[in-house]
């Protein structure tokens, strides 16, 4: 697609951002464009959560943020993202409040459609158990992925109360089903007490890597990035951002949160170093606006979907 036929977002210069268009970053709806090269989805659910609820209206409240955004020029990575790349805003799943295996049949049925050839998918969540729904939607396109998941817990415990998927065991039920590739996951940001210690051992049982965000100081920026590059290697990723991964003092307004998390710089400069060539899909997850101030936490998970954005348009870029 030529830079002339691309519709972007709604100019800020023209046309004052707290008004005009509430989709993602002001961009077109997606019936309002031909095509388009990545979307934006809301999963509207919060069923799965254990302990502070309020994520449903995640989507809502990151697209409100998202308003704060000059989108036009990316200056840490060089990139006009939305010259390179047609985006668009496809709405919201209509996520079933009340059935978790439900709401994530809808939102594989809604994240299949969307991916396409070479269409990728940024989903807006939602508690983190809408990843299970989109991954699987993922994995039928493109196979098994590996996983870069930034979050301050492993998401791979077994039940709770005996419901099998919810927002922490996502991961340990993508693993089962064969979502994602062998040995080629990475956690970032893993801190706080755990159940058992037992949990660890099931998770290195699962294939996964563990950066604690206690290891941020000690290895860097650029070393964590070269070992979750050397993770995944070649292959092709999921990249799933919880919020919570941030400490509370950045990013109060969310399910779980614990002390000693990473400020949002220090997400931003991780974010900025992955491999956007490789991310077929994404989601930033777990914003629960009843416990935000000022838009903090959801300015921050805005400001996420919008670096992987970029990171997709500095790869279609350097392709050509």
């Amino acid at each position: 697609m030529r830079e002339d036929d691309i519709v972007g977002p709604a100019d800020g210069t023209k046309i004052p951002r707290y008004a005009g268009s509430s989709t993602f970053a002001r961009l077109p709806r997606i019936d309002e464009v031909s095509r388009y090269d990545v979307a934006v989805l809301g999963a509207p659910f919060d069923g799965g959560v254990s302990y502070r609820p309020g994520a449903r209206f995640g989507p809502s409240s990151i697209r409100q943020a998202s308003r704060n955004l000059r989108p036009a020029f990316n200056p840490e990575l060089n990139i006009a993202p939305f010259r390179v790349l047609q985006a668009v805003d496809a709405g919201d799943v209509p996520c079933n409040p009340f059935d978790i295996d439900e709401a994530l049949r809808q939102i594989d049925v809604e994240a299949s459609a969307l991916i396409g050839a070479g269409q990728r998918l940024i989903t807006l969540g939602g508690d983190h158990t809408i990843a299970l729904g989109t991954l699987r939607a993922v994995a039928r396109k493109h196979g098994p992925v590996a996983l870069i998941h930034f979050d301050a817990h492993l998401d791979t415990w077994n039940s709770y109360f005996g419901a099998d998927r919810t927002h922490g065991t996502v991961f340990r039920r993508a693993f089962e089903e064969g979502l994602l590739l062998p040995d080629s996951s990475i956690h970032v940001g893993i801190r706080g007490p755990l159940y058992d210690s037992q949990d660890l051992v099931d998770d290195a049982g699962f294939g996964f890597s563990i950066i604690r965000a206690t290891d941020f100081d000690r290895l860097g920026v650029d070393e964590i990035i070269r070992r979750a590059r050397e993770r995944i290697g070649d292959a092709k990723v999921y990249l799933s951002v919880d919020i919570d991964v941030l400490d509370p003092a950045f990013a109060p307004g969310t399910g779980t949160p614990e002390m000693g998390g990473f400020t949002s710089r220090e997400l931003l400069a991780l974010l900025r170093g992955l491999p956007g060539g490789q991310l077929v899909a994404a989601d930033v997850v777990e914003v629960s606006p009843a416990y935000d101030h000022a838009e903090i936490t959801a300015l921050a998970a805005a400001t996420v979907a919008y670096e992987m954005m970029s990171l997709m348009a500095v790869a279609a870029k350097d392709a050509g």
